[in-house]
């Protein structure tokens, strides 16, 4: 099933409790779990990831995924208690941002080569390294570009509505391709994945992430940071990849060149936010080789 229309879900709702322990909608860009009543929807109180017990939004979000692809997706999560199977079917007639999300109770049905699941963080590992595989670089261990597609959006979101600063950051390393060209590819991949672990080390706070947004570009989503601090983290980042000790295999230092666009209280698109720092970016790239 790719999607699903309101009137079906009233009308398959008896199957879908038969078949599922959980059913609910939710609106996977505001995080809140809507009420169906009168032909409409409404938003509620409850936030749809206070479910998981561990008060932060899910990196592998499916309802995300399925809301912008309009395909359903599947998924394992892990509560303290439970491991669920989780469907996500995105709504095709709503006015809101809707999908039908449902869960089915797979603790004591999930078998993964031998021993108790149910106990210990064995099984809890091979479900986060799942959900790791969709949403992380497997270089760098960021988070990746389609993580950047599912997930700034929603932050962008949320900083407006709590009325908060958004800084995004854009990362290149300069000259990188000369390091492909004269050093190889294997040399070229580990200079990304130092300056990967640099940036890393420099954002430790929970709202603030990274991810590798393709070749030796980097993004960094800033929520809560006015553009002052996010400078000063992006120029601390600058110099500890400058002073980084790199393979024997590649000569000369390391550099990069950076662009930042903050949101505050205007609205702006996830899209207009990479964009502007993008176009910051290369106008740094630009004045630094002009100066050479």
């Amino acid at each position: 099933m790719d999607n699903i229309s309101l009137d079906e879900i009233k009308d398959k709702l008896d199957f879908f409790y038969k078949m599922y322990d959980i059913v609910r909608l939710v609106d996977p860009i505001h995080k809140r779990v809507l009420d169906y009543r009168q032909s409409s929807l409404t938003g509620t109180p409850d936030v749809c990831y206070h479910y998981w017990e561990n008060n932060r939004i899910c990196d592998n979000c499916i309802s995300i995924r399925a809301y912008q692809e309009n395909k359903s997706f599947v998924k394992m999560e892990k509560s303290r208690e439970e491991v669920l199977l989780v469907t996500a079917i995105p709504i095709d007639n709503a006015d809101r941002p809707a999908v039908l999300e449902l869960l089915k109770n797979a603790t004591d049905t999930m078998l993964v080569g031998n021993g108790d699941y149910n106990q210990g963080e064995i099984f809890s590992r091979f479900i986060k390294e799942l959900n790791d595989a969709a949403v992380r670089d497997p270089l760098t261990t960021l988070y990746n570009r389609r993580f950047v597609d599912e997930r700034l959006p929603v932050d962008n979101i949320n900083a407006l509505l709590k009325h908060k600063p958004l800084s995004v950051c854009f990362i290149d390393l300069d000259n990188f391709k000369s390091i492909n060209d004269l050093y190889g590819h294997k040399a070229g991949d580990s200079t990304i994945k130092e300056a990967g672990e640099v940036i890393a080390r420099n954002i430790s706070h929970e709202d603030v992430w990274a991810a590798r947004y393709g070749g030796d570009e980097f993004l960094l989503c800033l929520s809560g940071v006015e553009e002052n601090q996010a400078r000063a983290i992006s120029e601390c980042i600058q110099r500890e990849i400058e002073h980084m000790p790199l393979s024997q295999a590649v000569k000369g230092p390391l550099s990069i060149s950076f662009g930042i666009e903050t949101m505050k209280d205007v609205p702006v698109t996830a899209e207009e936010l990479i964009r502007r720092a993008d176009e910051k970016m290369y106008k740094a790239k630009k004045e630094k080789n002009s100066d050479l």
